[in-house]
């Protein structure tokens, strides 16, 4: 009885190593996909790596644009600004010029009364007037060309 009590006790013991070998293989295949999945890790983490490295040197590049375009902006906005005036300043003196204009001619021009008074001209008599009421005639033709046109100030 001894004898089969010795010989189950070794059965069971080596089950038991049978149990832990067939385990051992089990964690064995496991170990080897975790170093394969280690080593894809640390590919993809050198290639993370590559492209933070490029998108860093992207995004300097990019402020650096940004920088010269701000700048040549500015000075565009400010020569932009400039150009600006300078044309109020040139409407305000055109506007101003127009005026005189119309006032001269206004002036030149004979009144109501005047014309009634006046005879109708048979024919166009030759110019023998003075240079102020030629420049007064061209204005008033200037402003009725003006005012035909629609463009009256």
């Amino acid at each position: 009885m001894s004898h089969a009590l010795g010989i189950a006790i070794e059965s069971l013991v080596a089950v038991l190593l049978l149990l832990t070998i067939a385990y051992c293989i089990l964690l064995n295949k496991r170990l080897q996909r975790l170093k394969a999945d280690e080593h894809s890790l640390k590919a993809t983490i050198g290639e993370l790596i590559t492209a933070t490295e490029i998108a860093e040197r992207a995004i300097g590049g990019l402020k650096h644009t940004v920088r010269d375009v701000n700048e040549n902006l500015g000075n565009q906005l400010n020569a932009a600004t400039q150009m600006s005036q300078r044309l109020t300043q040139q409407l305000a003196e055109g506007d101003a010029v127009v005026r005189r204009l119309s006032r001269i001619a206004s002036a030149a021009r004979p009144s109501s009364e005047q014309r009634e008074a006046a005879p109708p001209p048979a024919a166009p008599a030759p110019r023998t007037s003075s240079p102020a009421k030629a420049v007064a005639e061209a204005a008033q033709a200037f402003s009725e060309r003006r005012r035909a046109n629609g463009l009256a100030a």
